[in-house]
């Protein structure tokens, strides 16, 4: 790697953008600013005006709570017949606990992706070729109660997951069509 790429941080949407604390603060809706007093958590702002002492007080984390939207990259998964799948989805998330979202987990959107892609492995090792494909919205379901299990500590909660594409292997797809 180049020593300029190494040193690039990397883009986190829950630390970047931090508001100065100049005392009087006016918090945007559907937002919610983690506060600390010396180090430590004080409170969470609410939307609207609101006051902070200067030097005490710090904005740690700004919390958005509208409905989030990730790309679950392409992943390969094997079915239960031993046919390599490769599958990618798209996942809907909104915070839900602004406290447990900062403090709960580094990175909310990197666990619940790795979440996501970890159980669709596992769902699809459950299932034959032929049910893959019919029961697409009962893997969703599950997706879906899986990663609600896990992020409930986290101030997380998955709405939906949609899985977009799944890509068979030539040799499968053309056996497929002469069986049919």
């Amino acid at each position: 790697l180049k020593p300029a790429a190494r040193l690039a941080p990397a883009p986190c949407r829950w630390n970047s953008g931090l508001p100065m604390n100049i005392g009087v603060l006016f918090v945007p809706q559907q937002e919610a600013w983690v506060v600390e007093r010396m180090g430590k958590f004080h409170r969470i702002l609410e939307p609207g005006l609101n006051f902070l002492i200067p030097l005490l007080d710090r904005i740690r984390y700004v919390q958005s709570l509208k409905e989030i939207v990730i790309n679950v990259p392409e992943q390969s998964a094997v079915t239960l017949d031993n046919v390599t799948l490769q599958i990618d989805g798209v996942l809907y998330l909104r915070v839900m606990d602004p406290y447990k979202a900062s403090y709960g987990v580094e990175d909310p959107e990197y666990a619940v992706t790795q979440l996501a892609q970890t159980t669709m492995r596992s769902e699809l090792g459950k299932l034959s070729l032929d049910r893959v494909f019919r029961e697409r919205e009962s893997l969703n379901a599950s997706i879906v109660d899986a990663i609600n299990q896990a992020s409930d500590c986290w101030g997380i909660r998955c709405l939906r997951y949609e899985i977009k594409d799944i890509h068979v292997p030539p040799r499968v797809k053309e056996s497929m069509q002469m069986q049919v």
